[in-house]
């Protein structure tokens, strides 16, 4: 069961921690309104990996996806926290081309670089809306059977539902702070480009 929220993510501020507990699953997502990036995915969803290793993204994330904008795949690629990610492929492609080229590239990303596109894969949507997660990031992520989808701004999250409890149990009492390191974070942002 999924609840959907057609307001922006701005009418949760006001509710604190409150605005992000989830007693049910809930999620939306929105796009600009010219239809290009930036993509907002929203939500949690336990979805179960089939026998073919397939699992299927919930249509209300694959909506907001335009495939001549954000292509027909996502890039599952490891992300700092753990968990297995998945990038639409354009937008892990534009965030790619801006750590500039490889050959005479910065030498300080190059182990990044070997760590996170050597872990890669690309995983294109299959017409029913199912992605196949290569075994090998299967297992390297610990991921089996049920898997949470979660919606994380521009991209999303895949993690074993045991993980995600624990890591929400860990994260709700410092949810005020969390909260309060964001806004600080955003406001030194948006000085720094003199918003």
């Amino acid at each position: 069961m999924c609840r959907r929220f057609s307001d922006s993510i701005e009418k949760f501020e006001g509710k604190g921690a409150e605005g992000l507990r989830s007693g049910a699953l809930w999620g939306t997502l929105s796009r600009s309104p010219n239809g290009t990036d930036p993509l907002l995915f929203l939500g949690e969803y336990e979805h179960t990996l089939d026998q073919k290793q397939r699992l299927a993204i919930p249509s209300e994330l694959r909506e907001v996806i335009d495939p001549k904008v954000h292509g027909d795949a996502f890039i599952a690629a490891p992300g700092p926290n753990g968990y297995l990610w998945l990038w639409p492929e354009r937008t892990f492609a534009n965030l790619s081309k801006d750590l500039g080229g490889s050959l005479v590239g910065d030498p300080s990303m190059h182990d990044f670089e070997r760590l996170v596109f050597s872990q890669s894969a690309r995983v294109p949507l299959d017409s029913a809306g199912r992605v196949r997660i290569p075994d090998r990031l299967l297992q390297k992520f610990g991921l089996g059977g049920p898997v949470m989808i979660l919606g994380v701004r521009d991209h999303l999250e895949l993690a074993a539902p045991a993980a995600w409890k624990q890591e929400q149990e860990r994260m709700q009492p410092s949810s005020d702070d969390i909260w309060r390191r964001a806004r600080l974070a955003l406001a030194a942002a948006q000085q720094r480009h003199g918003a």
